[in-house]
């Protein structure tokens, strides 16, 4: 009878205490010797796949405070303006990946593979070994999309050599075009429970395999346009996830386990970044009084308004098109999920309101200050609506209370804290958006752009409707032939093309002196997508309405996309004073674009220099640049 030796108990151990394996009670002999027939590759693909959702201490520090603040789903600093922390970086690599969930679903493979060779095998077996692969390539894609070069044969007891990005991406698509195809769709078992995404129905694992395929096809689209292509469209043939009963989600709990929801930790806040708000304020032509409550109705603003004018108080130094502003009151139209996505100030009654952070969520009333700390301006942030620019806002920042405050600022509701959401790691609206995508390239796909882009629009509002009870899919028909322009100069309607004016003239309030004027507000230039020119083409407009859907669950696709495209228009960090650890951006560029300006990458964690020398000079080497936050990935935009 065969024996696994202690590395493989190392990943049987990350599911032991996992209730749905309470099997492994029978495993009480020699703990570095089991059996072929004690272990069963179902508890390494759950022990993964749980592991995966990240406990509260890796997720605050990779899911929350690297992929929300690069991908600009939250306000935040830190990566955001150059900086690493090379601890979490440590946590998720080595004890997460290399310690833990990679492991684990390399064990399941050898198991799997140990057993079909012998003859010791289930019915299920062989799906069980295809299951672990597809599982696998997901793994190896966030770590790749993460770091940059990452080994592909790693586990073999001696340290691995790394590979480029190239070759990690072709072998992951192989793959998964590989275990798709060798998977029985009409086979059954094992126990659904020990599948935590789908109950191993297999026909939902090949369907998230070849959505994958497109999902990292079309990562290659700006280097290699050929192999992306015929990826591409070879999976777009078979069953994808189209459908809210394909999604590959995980349902999340409270408390302290690998299962604990990744937005779950009270210090957390979770408030709008000025990125995603001038994506939602003006987009789809719906009106805030058609969607809030009539003790809200007073506060909404006219469409030409743009704000309280406090140049000494809030930074300007940004390429904000609103930068120096401060709204007073709710938008006249707004992205309908953006209510959903984020709770409005002060509106404590609503059963979403978020109450963590004490006393301060409630609190709406803040001041500005002078040099000497004495109010200038007192200020209510209840019923008002404002997203927050990271980076350095210089004194600015220590004369405002109001900008970033907690009770001031829109911020998720309690259905994305409370651990009680199925985390998504697969919506069917990515397959739709990046079916929409490849049909703008010219490539073939067995559904046209415009088909494919309001289907993507349809499954993200009726996520919301199907999961929490909204009713904003009845919006969708006035949404979709919308014509309005958002802040960022793009508009819903597929048939609308036409790119808006250089500025529009807007309504001001001078919030010194309560003086009324108006100003000339530019549509921003995203240098980063055809030298800053276009705005409102088709795909932008299928980059905005996938960034909008992917929030909150997926913000390592979304910074995965600015990275590869430069879309949609990301805002610079403020430079009210200079920043130290993203020295291009400065008072003299602010209001450019440019991939300097944003991180591209976490920087490898230390330890793997000092344990694996030879391994972590091939990395660098396959980086094409300086092991750093700012240096490009391979498929990224340089």
């Amino acid at each position: 009878m065969k024996h696994f030796k202690k590395y493989s108990l190392s990943a049987i151990m990350v599911v032991l205490l996992l209730p749905a394996c309470s099997k492994f009670d029978e495993v009480n002999q020699d703990p570095y010797l089991v059996t072929e027939d004690q272990v069963q590759v179902e508890y390494f693909i759950n022990g993964s796949i749980v592991n995966t959702q990240m406990d509260p201490h890796i997720a605050e520090r990779i899911f929350v405070l690297y992929w929300n603040t690069s991908g600009h789903k939250q306000f935040g600093g830190g990566i955001a303006t150059g900086t690493h922390n090379d601890g979490w970086s440590s946590d998720y690599y080595s004890s997460g990946y290399m310690g833990g969930w990679l492991n684990s679903i390399n064990s399941g493979i050898q198991v799997a593979e140990a057993k079909i060779a012998s003859g010791n095998i289930k019915e299920y077996t062989n799906n069980l070994l295809q299951v672990a692969r597809i599982w696998r390539v997901y793994l190896m894609s966030e770590l790749a999309d993460t770091f940059g070069p990452i080994p592909i044969n790693a586990f073999q007891g001696e340290n691995p050599e790394f590979a480029d990005l190239k070759t990690v991406y072709y072998f992951l698509l192989d793959e998964l075009k590989d275990a798709s195809s060798k998977l029985d769709i009409a086979v059954q078992g094992p126990d659904a429970r020990f599948d935590p995404a789908y109950g191993y129905d297999y026909s939902k694992w090949q369907r998230y395999a070849n959505s994958m395929r497109l999902r990292l096809a079309m990562r290659l689209s700006e280097v290699d346009a050929g192999k992306a292509q015929s990826e591409f469209e070879a999976a777009a043939s078979l069953p994808l996830v189209t459908d809210a009963a394909h999604t590959f989600k995980v349902a999340e709990t409270g408390g302290w386990s690998a299962l604990t929801g990744v937005m779950t930790r009270t210090w957390n806040h979770f408030q709008l970044p000025a990125t995603l708000n001038n994506l939602y304020v003006g987009l789809g032509s719906v009106k805030s009084e058609d969607m809030l409550s009539a003790e809200k109705h007073p506060y909404i603003k006219a469409a030409n308004y743009a704000g309280m004018k406090f140049e000494d108080h809030f930074t300007i130094k940004t390429n904000d098109p609103y930068a120096g502003y401060w709204f007073d009151g709710l938008p006249y139209t707004i992205d309908p999920r953006a209510y959903e996505s984020y709770i409005i100030p002060g509106d404590v009654m609503n059963p979403q309101f978020n109450t963590y952070g004490g006393d301060a969520a409630s609190i709406t009333e803040r001041d500005l200050l002078d040099d000497d700390g004495n109010v200038v301006k007192a200020l209510d942030g209840k019923f008002t609506w404002n997203g927050i620019i990271n980076g350095d806002w210089g004194t600015k920042g220590a004369k405002n209370q109001i900008r970033s405050y907690i009770g001031t600022t829109p911020r998720h509701p309690q259905k994305f804290r409370d651990g009680t959401s199925d985390r998504i790691f697969f919506g069917a609206w990515e397959t739709h958006f990046l079916l929409a995508e490849a049909a703008v390239r010219g490539w073939s796909v067995p559904v046209s752009g415009k088909e494919a882009y309001e289907a993507g629009i349809d499954a993200s509002f009726a996520y919301y409707d199907n999961t929490f009870g909204s009713s904003i899919s009845s919006y969708t028909a006035v949404y979709k032939a919308s014509e309005d322009y958002n802040r960022a100069g793009t508009s819903v309607s597929w048939n609308h093309t036409t790119e808006p004016p250089a500025a529009e003239t807007k309504n001001f309030i001078n919030g010194y002196t309560n003086a009324p004027g108006t100003v000339s507000v530019a549509y921003p230039a995203n240098d980063l997508y055809e030298g800053g020119t276009v705005k409102n083409d088709h795909l932008t407009k299928i980059i905005t309405q996938k960034f909008i859907a992917q929030n909150p669950w997926l913000p390592l696709e979304t910074w995965n996309d600015q990275r590869r495209l430069g879309l949609p228009f990301f805002i610079n960090p403020a430079v009210e004073n200079p920043l130290v650890n993203m020295p291009d951006l400065n008072s003299g560029n602010y209001m450019t674009s440019s991939v300097k300006f944003f991180p591209q990458r976490v920087k490898y964690p230390s330890n793997i220099a000092s344990s694996n020398e030879a391994g972590y000079n091939q990395a660098v080497q396959f980086l094409g640049g300086p092991d750093a936050v700012l240096t490009p990935l391979w498929w990224a935009k340089h």
